[in-house]
């Protein structure tokens, strides 16, 4: 198989954001010592309207990531931030404490980086 198919395979389920956070990241760590950060972020676009008016669309996207990347999300990001996110998108269900089922959109992020906003002095 050449190059330029494997590359396929690997963007095949494959998201980039660039949002703020909506809460300041949350850390699991679990019996194993295996660490969970989880936290929402909101992308916005904006268009306008069919009055011609500027109007905003915002949707929140769910975000986890394990391990150091969890470590380096909770040492480095918090409620507010500017953040540009990579992974890949998951659906999973689980049952909750009711016994419903619920069914949840995830991109677990394998990269990221905190993007500032340079302040001016006036």
């Amino acid at each position: 198989m050449g190059t330029k198919f494997k590359h396929m395979r690997a963007i095949r389920n494959s998201v980039q954001l660039i949002g703020n956070l909506g809460r300041d990241v949350e850390v699991f760590t679990f019996d194993s010592g295996n660490k969970k950060a989880s936290f929402t972020m909101a992308t916005s676009e904006y268009y306008k309207n069919k009055e011609g008016e500027k109007a905003q669309d915002t949707q929140w996207h769910n975000i986890v990531a394990w391990g150091k990347t969890a470590d380096l999300m909770s040492a480095l990001l918090e409620k507010g931030n500017q953040v540009l996110v990579k992974g890949k998108i998951v659906n999973r269900s689980y049952e909750d404490k009711e016994g419903n089922k619920k069914f949840v959109s995830e991109i677990v992020a394998n990269e990221f980086m905190k993007i500032t906003k340079k302040e001016l002095p006036f």
